[in-house]
């Protein structure tokens, strides 16, 4: 397998389970970056550009990440916070008056950020049109009773993420997520990353598409709890509801799709983008850091964890990052990010200064540990002897 880029000496092991990926575990286009203590380690890429096709991948080709976005979209949440413009423990209905209905006028902000919003499902889906137009999206939302008393439990919200942190942030400054993420974010770090990509930038992103992992035979194929494949095969349960919130299932090859500013589900980045922005909320890369010391620890305290109502597994939330534990392994207890279904990871892991950004074209059925991406992880792990 023919891999680009460099390691720095004692990460060796990372570019080893890299051409692995391609090799044994079936990656068909992907790219990993490190940053460690604000400088890049690690910066490889390898495979085609599309998951259908033969173009090479390119130093700086970009993915969308899926649920890796909300690692980002929390971040704005958090900084509007650290910038005292938001309070965690406000009623969402201070800043945004419809969202009282229904029954949430006891809904903090905190709960959104941690799942626990009672709202991982709409009685009525969107459409992808509908869902890429943040006022009727709103309406929406605003109108959906809980199906918890908020507060009281947490369950994934997979899709309904992207309304309610959308508009939070709307209703705060008067701009969409995606344009703060460009203009505070993405701008200040010369990031790669973007939630609701622009048309001159369509041109670096390759075509995703879902793929199968290795044959059983090969000892590589895991077989879910029954549990939980009988929930992803309910259309009345809240698993399937909340993956559902967007029906018919959004093309995300499509320009309309890759334009809308879904900070749930359709962020698209290169794996250097994931990573650099990780460094920046842990320390300071090239003179910027987004996070201080204490909204770093208030980003990775735990207020969610056991069954997951949605997930039907055992998962741990942070505000709005998914910390360390069995269903989203990551580099140590003290680690914080977030996966994208199927393929994509982003984490930062504070003690060790490690930042980490996995992109990849070809998506599995995987939703919170992709076997690739816990494969580099693995081997960063043993590079820094943690």
């Amino acid at each position: 397998m023919d891999v680009n880029g460099t390691v720095a000496e004692g990460f060796e092991p990372v570019r080893q389970a890299f051409v692995r990926n391609f090799e044994v575990l079936g990656d068909r286009g992907a790219a990993v970056t490190v940053y460690r203590d604000g400088h890049k380690v690690v910066d490889l890429w390898g495979g085609a550009r599309d998951v259908d096709g033969t173009e090479p991948w390119r130093h700086g080709t970009a993915q969308i990440v899926r649920s890796a976005t909300k690692g980002v979209a929390a971040a704005v949440l958090l900084l509007l916070v650290q910038h005292g413009e938001l309070d965690l423990d406000a009623p969402v209905g201070q800043y945004w008056p419809e969202f009282k209905d229904a029954g949430k006028e006891r809904t903090l902000v905190r709960h959104v950020l941690a799942h626990r919003a009672g709202l991982p499902v709409l009685d009525r889906p969107l459409t992808p049109a509908e869902a890429a137009d943040p006022d009727l999206a709103a309406v929406v939302v605003a109108a959906q009773a809980p199906v918890w008393e908020p507060g009281a439990d947490h369950g994934y919200h997979a899709q309904t993420y992207s309304w309610l942190t959308g508009e939070l942030v709307r209703r705060v400054t008067g701009r969409s997520i995606g344009a703060w993420i460009a203009d505070e974010i993405a701008g200040p770090l010369e990031l790669d990353l973007w939630v609701g990509l622009p048309e001159a930038e369509a041109g670096r992103v390759g075509r995703v598409g879902q793929v199968e992992a290795p044959s059983a035979a090969g000892g590589l194929k895991t077989r879910p709890k029954r549990s939980v494949s009988e929930a992803y095969a309910d259309p009345s349960s809240l698993t399937r509801r909340a993956f559902a919130a967007i029906t018919p299932a959004p093309d995300e090859n499509d320009p309309a799709y890759r334009a809308a500013v879904l900070p749930a589900s359709n962020g698209i980045a290169t794996a250097e983008g994931l990573a650099r922005f990780y460094a920046a909320l842990i320390g300071e890369v090239d003179g910027v850091r987004l996070f201080t010391p204490e909204t770093v620890e208030a980003a990775r305290a735990e207020h969610s964890a056991g069954p997951d109502r949605v997930l039907v597994v055992n998962t741990r939330f942070g505000l709005g990052y998914m910390l360390h534990g069995t269903a989203s392994p990551l580099l140590t207890p003290g680690s914080f990010g977030h996966p994208g279904r199927g393929g994509a990871l982003g984490f930062a892991d504070p003690e060790s200064g490690i930042a980490f950004g996995y992109v990849t074209n070809g998506f599995r059925k995987s939703v919170t540990a992709d076997a690739r991406a816990q494969a580099l992880v693995g081997a960063v792990r043993t590079a820094i002897g943690a």
